[in-house]
């Protein structure tokens, strides 16, 4: 199917526009009617072929998985759940989507089913766990569970925002005030000094060097990171190799490695945890959570977990093996596997982890907030002696 460009009028007489994939102007117009749009005009989209999946947002997924469990709850056929959220989807492209599942659902298929033609919204984990909750008639227990796990990374990420926040503004201030000092106002104290012929001190002497360097070489400083960071990101991107190493690197930077590496076996416990529960058999759950890691290293172990487990070896021996998981944990999911609770087990690992995160987040950001606030009153410090205490020294022998 192609993308398509449309323009149709909404059940409110608004025109509205947007992309959409079909076969043809026909089917183009029998899809939009499906939306309640009635078709204006279209057009084949030229050029590179769009996918709405992958614009859509995590709210959107904590609504669809939220909204459809309680219409299943509630004994609402799942093709008249998939219209009705349909109809109060705002965002055309996950309205698209959507549109799509009913089409294909229709034609035969199961909600798995028509979740893995769009892998980009629904990844692999997604659609697994919804088929086991379709095997199972567990499906609005499932939902529930994808809603808070996606609920979960939703809040992770608030506090990741929430930590990045004020250092970025703080390190934009010290730039800004530290390029303006060095490139503009420095010189001019420099050659006023120089026009003294008085001795300078060491601290300076030093600003001065660092102020021409600036001046002379701003180009060099301001482009080689940007290049080396666009550099790193192809590299890792196209090289299974280097990306290991940089995952490696991340993992063994101090306290945010140990934060990093604390979030991913959350959320890795937390998915296995779900998986196991709704039936998937274990060894299935590890690998497909494997794809959820995030980073290579801690994929690298949970695939040779898998392993170690489907040639005999139990789950705790396996994870041990890995040597991604401290004693506390792996004592844990051998008391769940001795008592046939391993799923309790997993989902305890989960909150263990995620109450060592919130906890590391608050008091990193604890931590670093005065840090950067140091090192800018550090630097203007030394601006500060630098430039006065010369000009002190002047005043001082004008008033002798």
């Amino acid at each position: 199917m192609a993308a398509y460009r449309y323009r149709a009028m909404n059940p409110r007489g608004r025109v509205v526009s947007g992309q959409i994939e079909a076969i043809n102007l026909v089917d183009l117009e029998m899809r939009l009617r499906r939306m309640d749009l009635d078709f204006i005009n279209g057009s084949p989209r030229s050029g590179r072929q769009w996918s709405p999946a992958g614009d859509v947002s995590r709210r959107e997924r904590i609504n669809f998985c939220f909204h459809l469990e309680q219409l299943l709850r509630a004994g609402v056929p799942i093709l008249e759940g998939l219209g009705d959220l349909r109809d109060s989807i705002t965002d055309p492209r996950f309205r698209a989507i959507v549109a799509g599942l009913i089409e294909s659902i229709e034609g035969g298929r199961t909600l798995s089913q028509a979740m893995a033609a769009h892998p980009e919204a629904f990844g692999r984990v997604f659609v697994s766990l919804v088929r086991a909750g379709e095997d199972t008639g567990r499906l609005p227990e499932v939902l529930h569970n994808l809603s808070e796990s996606l609920k979960w990374e939703d809040e992770l990420a608030s506090h990741t925002r929430k930590l990045v926040i004020y250092p970025a503004i703080v390190a934009t201030i010290v730039l800004v005030v530290t390029g303006f000092m060095m490139i503009y106002l420095v010189p001019q104290m420099a050659s006023f000094f120089q026009m003294t012929g008085n001795r300078l001190p060491a601290q300076t002497v030093l600003l001065i060097a660092v102020s021409r360097l600036f001046v002379g070489y701003w180009w060099a400083l301001a482009g080689v990171p940007v290049a080396a960071l666009l550099a790193l990101r192809v590299l890792v991107r196209s090289r299974p190799s280097a990306r290991y190493r940089f995952d490696a690197l991340k993992l063994a930077v101090p306290v945010a490695g140990a934060i990093l590496r604390k979030i991913v076996l959350a959320r890795v416990a937390g998915v296995l945890a779900m998986m196991y529960s709704s039936g998937i058999p274990l060894i299935d759950a590890v690998r497909a959570t494997s794809e959820v890691a995030g980073n290579s290293v801690i994929r690298t172990g949970l695939l040779r977990a898998g392993e170690l487990m489907s040639e005999g070896q139990n789950v705790t021996a396996a994870f041990e093996a890995t040597g991604l998981f401290p004693p506390l944990v792996l004592r844990m999911l051998r008391v769940g596997q001795s008592t046939a609770a391993l799923d309790t087990a997993l989902a305890n690992v989960s909150y263990f982890y995620n109450r060592d995160v919130r906890e590391a987040i608050e008091k990193l950001q604890a931590v670093v907030e005065p840090a950067l606030t140091l090192v800018l009153g550090m630097l203007l410090l030394w601006v500060m002696l630098a430039v006065l205490g010369p000009i002190y020294d002047i005043i001082a022998r004008l008033k002798f």
